[in-house]
């Protein structure tokens, strides 16, 4: 889920075991963000459903770029499936009512698309910085076939590295109470005990602050690579491939920025958790539920970015959207057609 922190810092506490079930919230706190939720998860997906759709549907969007973007679309989608059982938990954390098997897949595939959205952007960075650094080798060796293998990889990696939340999280009851009164989905203690939660949540730390800065130092020798070309390259003497050059980067460094405002949070809630410190309790969890907003923020802005940042993707989103809403079948003749998916590349530069 979003924050283990959240969810198995509440499972744990010992304090208001009293009710079978209850929250930690007031419901001048629970409305606006079941609001806030609810609104994310429709637009979230929305957003990145029309990502994929916009990539496949036009070939001129179809670069090696675009594929990572669509992969990493995928990725946010899949996360928002983990929204509901976090919206459903801050209002009433036991008793979990949708089985083990659904506790365990849904923390496994938020943590498999948590590594798999980090992995996308720090491999979209490396590629943008040999497309930039070393353009000649790039263009013999970064090719549409070799990033869908890339791509497989990282999806692979990441379902594999989050195999171990299989084991460390599932449906519990306390002893000498009824399961369907008392059982939650939380960190099983004999997991937690073993080690296993700490190494869970030190690995979750270096997939993000890893990349971060792998992410930093790839940023800075681009800028220093295209700092130094535009001083031979000035006004309207630079060449196209240059000005795209420059234009990605600058999208990338958006996203990459909005990423780690996003994600930081929910780090930071993971590091303090695991220490087991009770102090400012009421406060952590205050902070642990701005860091689930966040976290699906995060998931969901990158469709906004693009449209904002890139004026050829909003045409091709203009054109996709026009194309949904004014097809008919008896009335679109085949020249129509064309005439809609024939989109020229300079009119998106």
């Amino acid at each position: 889920m979003a924050s283990f922190s959240l969810n198995s810092s509440i499972g744990n506490d010992t304090e208001n075991d009293e009710e079978p079930s209850f929250s930690l919230f007031d419901i001048s706190v629970l409305v606006p963000v079941t609001i806030i939720c609810i609104l994310l998860f429709f637009l979230g997906i929305a957003g990145n459903v029309t990502i994929i759709l916009i990539f496949k549907r036009y070939k001129e969007m179809q670069t090696t770029v675009n594929m990572y973007l669509s992969s990493m679309a995928l990725s946010d989608s899949l996360i928002f499936l983990g929204l509901p059982s976090d919206l459903y938990r801050i209002w009433k954390y036991k008793p979990y009512i949708f089985g083990n098997f659904l506790c365990k897949f849904i923390f496994y595939l938020n943590e498999s698309c948590t590594y798999c959205s980090i992995l996308h952007i720090t491999t979209l960075s490396i590629e943008r910085y040999f497309a930039i650094c070393f353009p000649l080798k790039a263009k013999a060796t970064i090719t549409k076939s070799r990033v869908r293998g890339i791509i497989l990889l990282i999806w692979f990696c990441s379902l594999v590295t989050a195999i171990p939340i299989l084991f460390l999280f599932g449906v519990e009851h306390r002893n000498g109470s009824l399961p369907e009164e008392t059982n939650e989905c939380k960190c099983i203690e004999e997991a937690a005990r073993s080690g296993l939660l700490k190494a869970m949540a030190w690995l979750s730390t270096l997939y993000f602050f890893l990349p971060v800065s792998c992410l930093v130092f790839l940023y800075g020798l681009i800028c220093r690579k295209l700092w130094g070309t535009a001083q031979k390259l000035e006004g309207q003497h630079a060449t196209t491939r240059e000005r795209y050059h420059r234009h990605t980067v600058k999208m990338l460094a958006v996203v990459v920025l909005a990423f780690v405002l996003c994600w930081l949070p929910l780090h930071v809630g993971r590091i303090l958790f695991v220490q087991g410190s009770t102090d400012l309790y009421d406060i952590s969890q205050y902070f642990n539920l701005v860091s689930m907003l966040l976290f699906y923020f995060g998931a969901f802005v990158n469709p906004i970015l693009y449209n904002v940042m890139s004026q050829k993707y909003r045409k091709a989103m203009c054109k996709f959207l026009n194309y949904s809403q004014a097809w008919q079948p008896r009335h679109f003749s085949r020249s129509n057609k064309t005439s809609v998916e024939g989109v020229e590349i300079s009119s998106f530069l």
